[in-house]
């Protein structure tokens, strides 16, 4: 660590700007509003989720969350689009 780096004046190449992904800082802590609901799964469906979800250290309920709110957000758009189509 105490060897000083040279820097030169060099090209440095071709250059590809890579759009920014990241979620902000705001994204990452917002947690939506939640609402205690009473399912009733089938033992087949709880018995896969919790094994799963102790094969990747987490919750499986948080997981069983996860899945329907990626269906939602799924599905939500194209029925947007559906009821938009509709009224044109």
């Amino acid at each position: 660590m105490s060897a000083k780096i040279k820097y030169t004046d060099e090209p440095i190449g071709k250059i590809k700007v890579v759009p920014d992904f990241l979620p902000t800082p705001e994204e990452l802590a917002f947690r939506e509003e939640g609402v205690k609901v009473t399912l009733a799964l089938s033992k087949r469906s709880v018995d896969f989720f919790k094994s799963e979800a102790t094969k990747h250290h987490t919750q499986y309920q948080r997981m069983i969350r996860r899945l329907l709110d990626s269906y939602v957000e799924t599905h939500e758009e194209s029925a947007l689009t559906r009821r938009s189509k509709r009224t044109k």
